[in-house]
């Protein structure tokens, strides 16, 4: 937790938290953002979701809940604040077999100190919606994936960030679980191009989880496949994608990254700056699921 101690000591005296990198892939020029190399635990727009939190001082609360998967980028980084804050950390998923991987996702959170509680799934979605119910004012809960308005303030300074920059572009894009990220970006900087695409469901799907906390702004734009591919399924493609773009140096997640990566190659033609989301924790287990697919061999 040294490094997120660092951070937390330093906020004040910088003027961005992470460097903007250029980025040539099949002969056009990008631009990086590198919000994954803000902290090993609490990177890319998990820190900027967490924001409010990160700076909530400890006696505020004693326990933060959350819900989701078990491989899931926001569970790691909400165990690793809790830890570092010293808040209880209850996290529910629906019943499942895990495989205890020492270094995957639900494995380091469990080393952090979270407690996990699984639910049938025929009681998941109420026992969820209740969670909001007769709860102290110890208690915080965050909603799957850090969806939540008081992630705005974090994107907000990420906005800051990109403004200050001086970068003369003026298309960002950013995948999308909840979309909370690419709303909250569009929303404070009305004169870009916010490209992002889902990850999880469809573009309906996305609309709705955003609509539920901001109404959309124009310059938001979803692109969107025609293919139909499941969330954090192995598909030959997306593993084409994650290689060809770390050969260029930088590596980005499995789950989101390739998706986005591959529509905005195919259906833009300008020059882009790409806010890396960081998430790349949860590569080791899935890169064990492309093995598995026979879809790599090494």
């Amino acid at each position: 937790m040294k490094n997120l101690h660092k951070l937390y000591r330093l906020k004040n005296n910088i003027t961005s938290l992470s460097s903007i990198q250029e980025y040539p892939l099949d002969g056009r020029l990008f631009y990086v953002k590198r919000d994954d190399l803000i902290d090993p635990y609490l990177s890319g727009n998990k820190y900027r979701k967490l924001y409010t939190l990160i700076h909530t001082p400890e006696s505020r609360f004693n326990t933060i809940i959350s819900y989701g998967g078990t491989q899931s980028n926001a569970m790691l980084a909400i165990a690793a604040l809790c830890k570092t804050k010293g808040w209880r950390f209850e996290y529910y998923t629906k019943s499942l077999h895990i495989k205890e991987n020492p270094n995957s996702n639900y494995a380091m959170a469990r080393g952090l100190g979270m407690i996990h509680k699984e639910l049938e799934e025929e009681l998941y979605k109420d026992y969820i919606s209740s969670l909001m119910l007769n709860l102290d004012e110890k208690s915080f809960v965050l909603h799957q994936g850090g969806a939540d308005k008081s992630a705005k303030a974090g994107v907000e300074e990420l906005a800051q960030e990109i403004r200050e920059s001086g970068l003369h572009i003026r298309s960002l894009a950013t995948p999308s679980g909840t979309g909370t990220t690419a709303l909250y970006l569009a929303l404070a900087l009305p004169e870009y191009k916010i490209y992002t695409t889902p990850a999880i469901g469809d573009k309906s799907y996305l609309i709705q989880q955003m609509s539920a906390l901001e109404k959309i702004p124009e310059n938001l734009i979803v692109l969107e496949c025609e293919k139909k591919y499941h969330f954090a399924k192995p598909y030959k493609e997306f593993i084409e994608i994650y290689q060809k773009l770390k050969k260029g140096g930088i590596e980005f997640d499995l789950v989101y990254a390739p998706k986005l990566w591959k529509m905005i190659l195919e259906k833009t033609d300008e020059e882009i700056l790409y806010i890396h989301s960081g998430g790349t924790t949860g590569n080791v287990s899935m890169l064990e699921r492309y093995r598995y697919k026979g879809l790599i061999s090494v």
